[in-house]
């Protein structure tokens, strides 16, 4: 207690000498005088008369400078409605207090912030240029309030970084941030950041990050932790850090449009902090909040652009924006559609009301909004029921705008199409032209090589699935696709994928790992096997899948191509086994190539060692698998291999996890 007093002792006395300068010789020894008194007197005793004998001495003799009473010109300041009647007010009748001229400049932010024309006349005035000057002399003396509404009020002015009384507004800030309240720095931080970095007042920036990071736990409310997110919480990470604890103390506190601004806050910085995603998650589904259809698609864009799902707030989001269907814009539903996409999250009622709603309003919908609920579409491999009139009014628009779009949308919307298995010969002849592409072909960027990656997978659409397409195509130099980079961390399914193989082949001759197709795919591995189900040499035969074949022999009779394709966790649809659009364009175009195709993916219910255990059963199985008969009495164009005994098993496997159903072209589809 002793030490709390000496210390508001001492901070009172300094306040003192400050706002007293001109205090005579007489008033400064007894100042002194009273001092020493009070310093002795509170170093040796814990009385409770203390506190009141400083109380007494200080207003004895007046050692500190109230706030004055509100004068006439307070209110003629708070009733001016426009610039003019403040600037008479300098100069006037009216004699102006300390804070006078500061609370002028105030006001007269407020009263330009709606005419920003009238600003570089204002700065011209002389009697603006005294209200500065004025201002600028008596710095010490405006209050903490005050003080920082000011500096707010000169960055809105757009007065020049240069200028001194700027300058000494915030050398006075930086001097008082130890002694203002949080309320104060958050203030600074949430109205005047942005600004301090424009006018280059760099350090004052710092200075205030530190301080907030410091003394973060002065927070007490929710709306105090949000501002400081939304504002300044890019600025630091260490501060970010700091609030997104506070955010997880305070959850329970937060109402709907909290809630919204921190997860928007997240996306906005790419910032995927699972454990405060998980509590506001929790609270979204336990509690009936009540959200409202900007809250509902500012959500969905936020957890997806997060990648964070939530079945059940996914779920919720689902339900609420299909009752709000018939209310919902052609661009609202478009952004919803774009961000489940994002989200991988596919709920068939509700993506049949967002192609419905854009074939109700038809002759409303712009190509912008019909283009990404395409994309959207394509990313999830979604087909609407009515996919004929769909895709009907998708060529109509396509037909007269494809051109005029910019040539990297041109190209997403053309594979986006081959997804969905609806492009059109004039849709390839635009994107294959030589005269389109070229400028990909050269492109050293990450966008063009993502484009020409695109291109490569249209080209092989064209080659595979439309057999009276009569081109142009791609020119030979661009089918050599690159692997991934070499660099690429191996993932634990692609490590253990490659070392059963290896174990499994025995000799490097029987396959090889990572191959590069003339198609835009990369397969995990490659084996070829005769009629017999033995192992051929690879190199030895001719490969019209490679863009460079190395060997020259023609297959032998009933030889099978395999192909191994590797499906992690995220090439699927959230919490579905249905791959995503982009996998099953590459699954088709290695059915049409003629591979045979060994699935492997992490399973979900026993593990990596039985889909290692599944893998090699798989291909030991196409090794022993009889030839096909030569008609089948149905319709089959696939192999299927599934997990329970169906068609051909071998019976020497043990349990029967592995089955069999032979079709006409040899194919397989794993699930």
């Amino acid at each position: 207690m002793a030490a709390r007093l000496v210390k508001q002792c001492t901070y009172l006395l300094r306040e003192a000498t400050r706002l007293s300068p001109a205090m005579a010789p007489v008033s400064r020894l007894r100042l002194a005088r009273t001092a020493h008194k009070t310093l002795t007197f509170s170093a040796i005793s814990h009385s409770s008369h203390s506190p009141g004998s400083l109380t007494e001495l200080v207003e004895k003799d007046q050692v500190f400078t109230p706030y004055p009473e509100r004068q006439e010109i307070d209110r003629l300041i708070e009733k001016a409605t426009s610039p003019q009647e403040l600037l008479e007010l300098v100069g006037g009748d009216q004699s102006l207090h300390h804070n006078h001229a500061a609370l002028i400049l105030i006001r007269l932010s407020h009263l330009l912030s709606e005419k920003p024309e009238d600003k570089a006349l204002l700065i011209q005035d002389i009697r603006f240029q005294q209200l500065l000057h004025l201002v600028s002399s008596q710095i010490a003396t405006v209050w903490h309030g005050t003080l920082v509404k000011l500096l707010r009020s000169l960055y809105i002015l757009a007065l020049p970084g240069t200028s001194k009384e700027l300058q000494s507004v915030e050398q006075e800030v930086r001097w008082r941030l130890r002694r203002l309240k949080y309320k104060h720095l958050v203030f600074l931080a949430e109205s005047c950041a942005a600004s301090m970095q424009e006018q280059h007042s760099k350090e004052l920036l710092a200075e205030l990050l530190v301080h907030l990071e410091r003394r973060w736990t002065e927070i007490e409310d929710g709306r105090t932790v949000v501002a400081i997110m939304m504002k300044a919480g890019h600025l630091s990470e260490s501060l970010m850090n700091r609030l997104e604890d506070k955010c997880l103390e305070l959850v329970e506190q937060f109402g709907p449009d909290e809630l919204r601004k921190v997860l928007m806050t997240l996306a906005a910085q790419s910032r995927r902090s699972v454990p405060l995603l998980r509590a506001i998650s929790y609270h979204l589904v336990q509690k009936p909040l009540p959200l409202t259809k900007g809250m509902l698609l500012d959500l969905a864009y936020a957890y997806g652009k997060l990648s964070f799902h939530q079945t059940q707030v996914s779920q919720r989001l689902a339900a609420d924006l299909l009752s709000l269907m018939p209310n919902l814009t052609s661009g609202e539903v478009a952004r919803c559609t774009k961000s489940f996409a994002f989200l991988k999250w596919l709920n068939l009622p509700l993506f049949e009301a967002f192609a419905q709603h854009i074939l109700d309003r038809a002759q409303n919908v712009t190509l912008p909004h019909l283009c990404s609920m395409l994309l959207a579409f394509a990313r999830l491999n979604f087909h609407p029921e009515k996919e004929d009139q769909f895709f009907n009014l998708v060529h109509e628009r396509l037909e007269s705008a494809l051109a005029s779009l910019e040539p990297t949308l041109q190209v997403d919307l053309v594979w986006a199409l081959c997804v969905l298995r609806q492009v059109q010969e004039v849709e390839l002849q635009a994107v294959l032209n030589p005269g389109f592409h070229t400028r990909f072909l050269e492109g050293k960027c990450l966008k063009d090589q993502s484009t020409l990656q695109k291109l490569l997978h249209i080209n092989a659409t064209a080659l595979l699935e439309h057999p009276d397409y009569k081109g142009p195509l791609l020119p030979a130099s661009a089918l050599a696709s690159k692997p991934s980079a070499p660099d690429k961390k191996m993932t634990p399914l692609q490590k253990e994928l490659q070392e059963t193989l290896k174990v499994l082949l025995g000799s490097s001759e029987r396959g090889c790992l990572e191959v590069a197709t003339r198609y835009g795919w990369v397969l995990d591995a490659e084996v070829l096997l005769d009629a017999d189900g033995q192992f051929l040499p690879l190199r030895d035969f001719v490969a019209p899948h490679l863009a460079q074949p190395v060997g020259s022999q023609p297959l032998p009779l009933g030889a099978k191509r395999v192909a191994f394709l590797r499906w992690e966790f995220p090439n699927f649809n959230s919490r579905s086994k249905d791959l995503l659009g982009r996998f099953v364009l590459a699954r088709r175009h290695m059915l049409a190539a003629g591979f045979l195709l060994v699935d492997v993916s992490t399973d979900w219910e026993c593990g990596p060692f039985c889909t290692r255990r599944r893998a090699s059963l798989q291909l030991e199985g196409y090794r022993q698998m009889p030839r096909p008969p030569t008609s089948l009495p149905y319709p089959c164009q696939v192999l299927e291999a599934r997990a329970w005994p169906l068609g051909y098993i071998w019976n020497a496997i043990k349990p029967p996890i592995l089955a069999l159903e032979v079709g006409r072209a040899g194919h397989l589809i794993y699930r």
